[in-house]
């Protein structure tokens, strides 16, 4: 199988991705960064993600960056629990998991992991790109040794989910955005419109996923029953989204990403109002190098089948 690291913010979606890639991967260990809620929590609920999937103490887990890269004092970036509950777990509560997180940080963890399988690891990011991005910073000779990234992140010339411009993973730390995206490695960007155009799970999808009655499809609807509501109200979306868990889809099958287009693209930093924007140049206008992969359309019916497959596998 596949070697794999997973950085996430775990809340919400995240929890699904984790079980996606704990089903189609070999695991190497999952890596937190500031994000979606309370960082301590997004500890607690990939621990208690890996065990939900009957691996505990068999995927570690790393802390890593509590916020963005140029994050100072005392400053919080905007964590978002009106979209995932107060505990990002759709308030659940769930108690805490017998796995404990290990004591290595994360980007160290993540820069020897890369230098022991070199070529083999892929990076799935479904956070704010900040570990990573410090990883690539303290040792840049890990560069030629990723074998790529995929990056749930951005739009592609696409209304945002965070503010009009921006995508919340790029927004929240548009820095490490362009030094991941600026760092040469071959990688695949799966944008917040694949999501609204390809993941959405209806009421009927979720009634079907009910009807799974796994512990696995039990987990799905609990996760999911705050976001549901936010989506209906602030993005006029019939039903829930889950872009990482597409992201994770993609990267285990390649081919149910129907369309995509390799192009150059960068993070907006400074604008006043674009903070994060994702500059995909599909014209080629600024005359530079195409550096990423663009995913622009997903199979969606093959994308539900492995969701599916995945959540009537946890019993």
């Amino acid at each position: 199988m596949r070697r794999v690291i997973i950085d996430t913010d775990t809340a919400g979606d995240d929890t699904i991705a984790i079980l996606t890639a704990l089903h189609y991967f070999q695991v190497e260990g999952i890596t937190i960064t500031g994000g979606n809620v309370q960082f301590d929590q997004q500890v607690e609920n990939a621990l208690y993600t890996v065990e939900v999937a009957g691996k505990g103490e068999q995927v570690p887990v790393y802390k890593g960056h509590e916020g963005p890269l140029l994050q100072i004092g005392e400053k919080q970036h905007r964590t978002v629990e009106d979209v995932h509950g107060s505990d990002g777990m759709g308030g659940a509560n769930f108690a805490p998991a017998i796995q404990r997180p290990e004591a290595k940080h994360a980007i160290d963890f993540i820069i020897e992991t890369v230098h022991n399988h070199p070529g083999e690891i892929t990076l799935l990011a479904i956070a704010p790109l900040t570990n990573i991005a410090m990883a690539l910073k303290k040792d840049p000779t890990i560069k030629s040794k990723i074998r790529d990234i995929f990056i749930m992140g951005g739009t592609n010339n696409s209304l945002g989910n965070i503010t009009p411009a921006a995508e919340y993973n790029f927004y929240v730390d548009p820095e490490a955005a362009r030094i991941v995206l600026n760092s040469g490695i071959e990688m695949t960007m799966v944008g917040w419109e694949m999501c609204t155009k390809f993941s959405i799970m209806d009421d009927d999808d979720h009634e079907e996923i009910v009807n799974l009655n796994t512990k696995g499809s039990e987990f799905f609807a609990t996760i999911n029953r705050v976001v549901k509501q936010f989506n209906k109200d602030v993005h006029k979306l019939n039903g829930t989204t889950h872009p990482d868990t597409l992201l994770m889809a993609v990267a285990a099958d390649e081919s149910i990403m129907i369309e995509s287009h390799k192009f150059y693209v960068d993070i907006e930093t400074k604008g006043e109002f674009t903070r994060g924007y994702s500059v995909v140049d599909i014209n080629g206008r600024l005359g530079n190098q195409p550096n990423v992969r663009v995913c622009q359309a997903i199979n969606r019916d093959v994308y539900k089948e492995m969701l599916i497959d995945v959540l009537k596998a946890i019993n």
